[in-house]
């Protein structure tokens, strides 16, 4: 009598037991479908602009009320963090105005800054029409708008250094309590940077406050959902994407003024 070792019988089990015909093939299970997102995660992704015309289409009054509080509360947090942030864009500057909008600005401490920090100042010197200085002015924009507890100052590079070649731009400098922390020469010139390394390099030489950014914001926002782990991991990741970064000063980098209130004149060894 012929075996058919695909029927399903107690007398096939019985074979398969014994290993006399192959095991029955499993239908693999109906993958379940995705779960619908929540309506937060929805509105997240939305304006307040979007967010108040999505309430004025809504005719369900218990969603239209979710809507409504929900934008309330977004507009809310959004004018906290305005009043808060003392900076959030980049601020064009002119060779006279180094050491006031630089130098000295560095040295000022927050309001609230018990540990008298003072401010972390990025003064990114560019040149326009060269890819690497333009396609970092606009990771200097990005990250000016994340950190609005910083200062980005941008200045033409040989209006700032005279005679500055172009191999050395674009450069930045970075200030806190009065000195420089950190400068970066060339950035971008051996290969192509992204955001990530210029915002992990500038967080590792204290030019940006971590705390006062995006994570620390979300933070005191969610209250107690962030563990602590999330900042090993969080710092983790920082020194990971700097570790390749060009990050080598020349030995001797300095701004400095021949007369006390001006910047007319500056001296950088390079």
């Amino acid at each position: 009598m012929a075996v058919n070792p695909n029927e399903d019988t107690e007398f096939n089990d019985a074979l398969r037991k014994y290993g006399i015909i192959p095991p029955k093939e499993t239908t693999p299970p109906t993958p379940s479908p995705p779960s619908s997102p929540k309506l937060h995660d929805v509105l997240d992704d939305l304006t307040l602009e979007e967010l108040k015309e999505l309430g004025e289409e809504i005719t369900d009054e218990d969603l239209d009320r979710d809507i409504d509080s929900y934008r309330r509360q977004r507009l809310a947090q959004e004018q906290l963090q305005q009043k808060r942030a003392r900076f959030g864009r980049v601020y064009p500057i002119g060779r006279d105005d180094y050491t006031r909008e630089v130098t000295e600005a560095s040295k000022i401490d927050e309001e609230g800054d018990e540990e008298e920090k003072g401010t972390g100042v990025i003064c990114f010197l560019y040149k326009d029409g060269i890819p690497r200085s333009d396609r970092t002015f606009g990771h200097i924009h990005t990250l000016a708008s994340r950190y609005p507890h910083s200062k980005f100052v941008s200045i033409v590079g040989n209006k700032c250094i005279a005679d500055l070649p172009d191999s050395r731009v674009p450069m930045l400098i970075v200030y806190r309590k009065g000195e420089i922390r950190n400068q970066l020469i060339a950035w971008g010139a051996d290969r192509e940077r992204q955001l990530e390394e210029l915002e992990a390099l500038l967080i590792l030489c204290g030019a940006l406050d971590i705390s006062r950014g995006p994570l620390g914001e979300r933070r005191a926002t969610d209250g107690d959902d962030f563990e602590e782990e999330d900042d090993d991991d969080t710092s983790s990741r920082m020194r990971s994407a700097a570790t390749s970064t060009n990050t080598r000063a020349p030995k001797n980098v300095r701004a400095q003024s021949k007369k006390d209130d001006s910047d007319s004149e500056f001296e950088f060894d390079m």
